[in-house]
Order: structure tokens, then C-alpha cells, then sequence
């Protein structure tokens, strides 16, 4: 433990990895030894020449690195130590292939491209290990491998560590004196807890010394940046002219923010992933963002969710992504749409064929707004494969239009319906909808509908002999406690794949089993009749 200046004791985290450019030249040398002088392994198998040595010991290094470091960026202790474990063991295996197949090891060993692609793209990260601050001393030691004479790092990630203006002061020239091989930068979370004048320092710190850089990847979340914030990022952001992704989330964006992110961003023609995700963006700021899709033609992934837009708003930011049609993903969650905002969403829908991904909840759609989505759904996006509209309060009346939609998206693998009021008609009637070639479904989530023994059972009767399903979620609705058993009953030997029914109101169930049978009977012969005229069934 080391002292602050203030006398606190400050935790000081020891990366194990990734090794110094000095100490994997020193392995390097010891594995030539190893392959060229008389050993256990070079008298059994035989020794190389120390040219064949040196060029058999990079590769091998290089080799094991890649595998190393990759290990590195899902290690779970975070200190890299397994990662050095496991570089020394394939160093080791390596070592013995080689002796083994003599000259030979060049035909299986990985292609020198693959290595150099994968060294290319190395990872610097200190986002590992406990959230800390970081000053000007421990930044001198964390950052030294950056430092490295010929290093290859193109991705850097800084996030979860609170850089002081010493620490920024330290890292300023080591990231000017890199820039130009950097593809990916993750700042997110990384003035956390210090004074928002220090924060802006920082941030106008790391701006001017990333000034020019040709950026694949931004990632400045989680920094509570406001206008001033975006604003400390001018010269960084504006020397940008090949983003291909920036991640703008939970940082304070208003609608003066979201204007100067529009202004300051002028060359988006490459960018396509664009995620603005829990701010406090408002219509205004919508109408800001809209103006960048629509220098967007490129766009796959956009998200704008939880960002207090309301229909004003909503019908801005609609417009334009009409003008995205190459956009795969599309999340606006727990935003203030409306119906009308969502029936000019419909519109635009129409003409996303690429789309795979759609999460739409808590938008306040209503009927009008969800049947209008859900129509344009059916005569586009093939291969949809989530669909998530929880929360939207919508009814039985909308079921025929998502019967439609479902039958015609055997690439589902998510359903989200929950959360909405389809009862048990609107539920019959999505499960006729789901019939055989759905293999790819793995969650239908129909709790909180006002569903009774009918609905959930009709939903479970078709969902538990599809191969791919993992649960069926209808927690929170009306059955009876014989529902439930009949519920279970169906699920058995496959249990694992029905959710948790601890929500469940059984009082909400008070006829008996006959009366439920007859009512049962009567809904089937409707919904088959309107199930005949939406030809639902019908094999595309």
C-alpha cells in the first residue's frame, strides 16, 4: 500500500501482463538457446542452427503471445496472471513441436498474416480489477508498456480507472506518441468522481493528445460530460474522418450537448454504430441527433433508449432513420413516443430489409401505434430475429397483426411481448401463429398479460417441442393452481425451460374446469377462423 500526498493509503493493482517488450526479447533469446544447445529434448529429437533457432523462437513467441492475450481480455481475475501461465505453456508445447518436426513446423504453425493481423490489433487494457483513481505515480508505472519502443497496441482501454490531472499529464504524451497506430479508444468512466473542473482538464488533456488520429472506435460513455464535456472533446472529435463506431451513453447528453455532438462530428459518412443510451436528451436533443443519422447512409446499430424523447422527438429521430437502410439494429426503448410517433416509426420500417434486431418497449405505441409496426414488419425485415415490444399497452385487438408478423419470422429467436394486455385471445392466437420451422426460438416472454389457464396453455402446448427453446415466460398472470400443474405437467422432463411462476395470481381464475373448457372451445373456433383469413400457417 502507498501513501497519498494527503497521507490515505491508496491500493496500487500489479498487472502481471501484458510483459514488457524487453522481457518477451529476453524469452525469445532463451528459447533460441533452448532449440540450438544440448538439452534433454535437442539430444532426443535433435538441435537447430541458430539461424533456425532465432526464426523458430519470434514465431513461437509471437504465437503464444496472441493466445495469451487473447486469454487476457476474458480473464476473470483481471491481474493477468493466467495469462502468463498460459503464454509460458504454449511457449513450452511450442518449443517441443518444433524440436519434434524439425523444418517441418513451419506447415502447421499459424500463417505469419494471422500472427501479425492478431498482434496488430493487441489490447492495452487497465479497466481490470477494482475501480480506483489513478495518479500521476502509478500512471508513470501502468502506462510504461505504451511506452515500449515498437509496441503494436491498437486498442486501448482506460475505462474504470479516474485519471487525476497528474495522471492525464503523464499519459497526454505517451498517447500523441501512439496515435497513429491506434484504431480503438475506450475512455468511458474514466474522470469518475473528480471535480468537474479536473474532469474537463482531463478530457482537453486526452483530446489534444489524440488529436488527429485515425479512429475506427470512440467509446467517451459514462463521463457525465454535459455540453462542456462533448465541447472538451472539440479537437479529438473533429479530427475524426473514419468512425465506424462512437458510444456516447449515460453522459449527461441535454439538448445543448446533442447539438454540439452534431456540430462537432462533421465526417459520419463511414460510421455505423452510433448509441446514445440513457441521457437526458429530450426533443430537442432528438431533432440535434437526427440531423447526424441523416449523414449516416451507412448506419447498423443505433440506439437512442431511455433518452426522455417524446413524440416531437420521436417523429424526428423516425424520419430519419428512414434514410438508414442498411441498419440491422434498432433500439429506442423507454422513450415518450406516442402513437403517432410510432405510426411514422411503421413508416420507415418498410424499408429496413437488413434489420435483425428491434427493441421497442415502453414506448407508449397503444394499439394503433404496435399494429401499425407490426404490419410493416411482416412485409419486411426477413430475418428478423428479436422482437421486443413489452410495456406498450397493447391488447387482444393488436393480436391478429403480431399473428401476422410471427408467421412470417421463422428466423425469431427472442419474443417479447410482455407487460401488455393480450389476455388469453390475443395469446391463442400468437401461439396458432408459431407452428413448425420456428427451431431458432429460444425465449417467448408473454408474463404480465392478464393470461388465464387458456392463453398460457395454448402457449405452452406449442412452445415445448420447439428444439431451440431455453424458457417461456408467463410470471405474472391470472392462473388458476390447476393451470399451473397443467403447466407443468406439459413442461415436464424439460422443466428447465419454463420461467418462474412466483408472480403468478391464481385468484384471478374463478370459473371452473367445465365453463373454462366451453369458453376454451369457443375462443379455438373463432381464432381458427380469423387465423384462416391471415393464411398464417401459409409456408413462404
Amino acid at each position: 500500500m502507498e501513501k497519498t500526498p494527503n497521507g490515505e493509503r491508496r491500493h496500487i493493482t500489479i498487472k502481471l501482463w501484458p510483459p514488457s517488450q524487453n522481457t518477451r526479447q529476453m524469452l525469445v533469446e532463451r528459447m533460441k538457446n533452448n532449440l540450438s544447445t544440448p538439452t534433454i529434448f535437442t539430444r532426443k529429437y535433435g538441435s537447430l542452427s541458430d539461424v533456425e533457432a532465432s526464426k523458430h523462437a519470434k514465431k513461437i513467441e509471437e504465437s503464444a503471445f496472441v493466445s495469451a492475450n487473447q486469454h487476457y481480455e476474458q480473464e476473470p481475475d483481471g491481474d493477468g496472471s493466467s495469462a502468463v501461465q498460459l503464454y509460458a505453456k504454449e511457449c513450452s508445447k511450442l518449443i517441443l513441436d518444433v524440436l519434434k518436426g524439425g523444418s517441418k513446423i513451419e506447415e502447421t504453425e499459424t500463417p505469419k498474416p494471422e500472427i501479425d493481423s492478431a498482434i496488430h490489433e493487441m489490447l492495452f487494457d487497465i479497466s481490470k480489477g477494482q475501480r480506483a483513481f489513478i495518479e500521476e505515480d502509478e500512471a508513470q508505472t501502468l502506462l510504461s508498456p505504451l511506452k515500449e519502443p515498437g509496441n503494436s497496441y491498437s486498442k486501448i482501454c482506460f475505462s474504470n480507472r479516474s485519471f487525476g490531472l497528474g495522471a492525464a499529464r503523464v499519459a497526454g504524451p505517451i498517447l500523441a506518441s501512439i496515435k497513429n497506430q491506434l484504431k480503438e479508444v475506450d475512455l468511458s468512466d474514466f474522470v469518475a468522481g473528480r471535480p468537474e473542473a479536473e474532469a474537463l482538464d482531463v478530457m482537453n488533456i486526452f483530446s489534444e493528445a489524440l488529436e488527429g488520429s485515425n479512429l475506427k472506435c470512440l467509446n467517451i460513455s459514462d463521463n457525465a460530460l454535459g455540453e462542456k464535456g462533448v465541447r472538451a472533446f472539440e479537437k479529438l472529435l473533429k479530427s475524426q474522418n473514419s468512425l465506424e463506431e462512437l458510444y456516447l451513453m449515460n453522459d449527461g447528453i441535454s439538448k445543448e450537448a446533442a447539438q454540439a455532438v452534431c456540430e462537432l462530428v462533421p465526417s459520419t459518412d463511414k460510421l455505423k454504430i452510433l448509441q446514445f443510451h440513457n441521457n437526458m436528451t429530450g426533443d430537442e436533443g432528438a431533432i440535434a441527433i437526427s440531423e447526424i443519422l441523416k449523414r449516416c447512409p451507412l448506419l447498423e446499430d443505433f440506439r437512442c433508449s431511455s433518452t426522455r424523447v417524446g413524440s416531437e422527438g420521436g417523429v424526428a429521430l423516425t424520419e430519419a432513420l428512414a434514410l438508414c437502410k442498411n441498419l440491422k439494429k434498432i433500439d429506442l426503448r423507454d422513450n415518450m413516443f406516442g402513437v403517432e410517433a410510432g405510426v411514422k416509426l411503421s413508416e420507415a420500417l418498410y424499408k429496413h430489409e437488413y434489420l435483425t434486431e428491434i427493441y421497442l418497449s415502453y414506448l407508449n405505441l397503444e394499439d394503433e401505434g404496435a399494429i401499425a409496426i407490426a404490419n410493416a414488419l411482416k412485409d419486411s425485415a426477413p430475418s428478423l430475429g428479436v422482437l421486443e415490444m413489452a410495456g406498450n399497452d397493447i391488447t387482444a385487438e393488436a393480436a391478429p397483426s403480431f399473428a401476422g408478423l410471427i408467421s412470417s419470422k421463422k428466423s425469431l429467436v427472442k419474443l417479447n411481448l410482455s407487460e401488455n394486455e393480450f389476455k388469453d385471445d390475443g395469446a391463442i392466437l400468437i401461439s396458432k401463429a408459431i407452428g413448425e420451422g420456428y427451431d431458432q426460438l429460444k425465449e417467448v416472454d408473454m408474463s404480465h398479460n392478464s393470461l388465464r389457464r387458456a392463453g398460457v396453455r395454448a402457449l405452452a402446448n406449442v412452445l415445448v417441442h420447439l428444439p431451440g427453446l431455453k424458457v417461456l415466460n408467463v410470471n405474472g398472470n391470472f392462473v388458476s393452481e390447476e393451470g399451473i400443474d397443467e403447466l407443468k405437467d406439459i413442461f415436464k422432463g424439460c422443466e428447465d425451460k419454463l420461467g418462474e411462476l412466483d408472480e403468478n395470481d391464481p385468484d384471478g381464475e374463478d370459473f371452473d374446469d367445465k365453463e373454462s373448457g366451453d369458453e376454451d372451445e369457443g375462443s379455438q373456433d373463432e381464432l381458427e377462423a380469423q387465423l384462416k383469413n391471415l393464411d398464417v400457417n401459409h409456408e413462404e
